[in-house]
């Protein structure tokens, strides 16, 4: 009987080579198996598995990947991670790679959407993009896209744009602009939970929607809801 063996043992022996260049092989999804691309360095193959490796192979550690979804409004935060698989993977990603399957493990969200709101979502891989989008010295602007109903007050724009409080204190100047008739477009920094809902509230507007639409330069774009793309590496907040 054939004898079934670690896919990194096999292919370190097939080749021949260190096991640890083996395991980096596989992680960068550059070994086949039977022709099926297998990404998983403790896979069990037997001796009448053909293993191929891909002749552009490169042995190098992956690295981090930063993922951005477009987030349904009615999609439970702590479950929209789930969204992100490879079969939502939106076909007109620019910035398209070769999808891995550890591509979708240790990703950390950060900057949740307002309550109520869908749009722009980013799940990262990346340390250095978590601490970029938490750094309370440097926060970055927000945009989101308002429908309202109601009557605004009088003077109420500018209100929005400087002059209320929430949560017992003075809120900073921030961009306010109509976009249409019952559309707003709000640009902030740092909003805290509930914000644009209550400071609608103040000055009679009712938010029927939300949608966030950029994070500092990334723009949601075309991303279509419930779809995610790469970030690609030239692009930052």
């Amino acid at each position: 009987m054939s004898e079934n063996l670690r896919l990194a043992k096999r292919l370190a022996q097939m080749l021949p080579c260190s096991r640890r260049k083996a395991e980096l092989y596989i992680t960068g999804g550059w070994v086949r198996v039977d022709g099926v691309v297998v990404d998983e360095p403790q896979f069990r193959v037997s001796d009448a598995q053909n293993i191929e490796l891909a002749p552009q192979a490169r042995a190098e550690p992956q690295e981090p990947v930063t993922l951005l979804l477009h987030q349904p409004a009615d999609a439970d935060p702590e479950a929209a991670v789930k969204l992100i698989v490879p079969a939502s993977h939106t076909p007109d990603d620019p910035h398209s790679r070769r999808i891995l399957r550890s591509h979708f493990a240790r990703l950390t969200t950060a900057l949740p959407l307002q309550a109520g709101a869908g749009g722009l979502a980013v799940y990262t891989q990346d340390r250095r993009v978590v601490r970029k989008l938490t750094d309370s010295d440097y926060p970055l602007e927000q945009e989101y896209i308002v429908d309202v109903a109601g009557e605004l007050a009088p003077g109420g724009l500018e209100l929005l744009q400087q002059g209320l409080s929430f949560a017992g204190r003075a809120l900073p100047a921030i961009k306010v602009s109509w976009q249409s008739e019952h559309r707003l477009r709000f640009a902030l920094k740092n909003p805290g939970p509930g914000q644009i809902r209550a400071m609608c509230e103040q000055v009679g507007l009712e938010v029927v929607a939300m949608k966030r639409i950029r994070i500092g330069r990334v723009p949601m774009a075309k991303l279509p809801a419930g779809q995610w793309r790469y970030m690609d590496v030239r692009e930052q907040f």
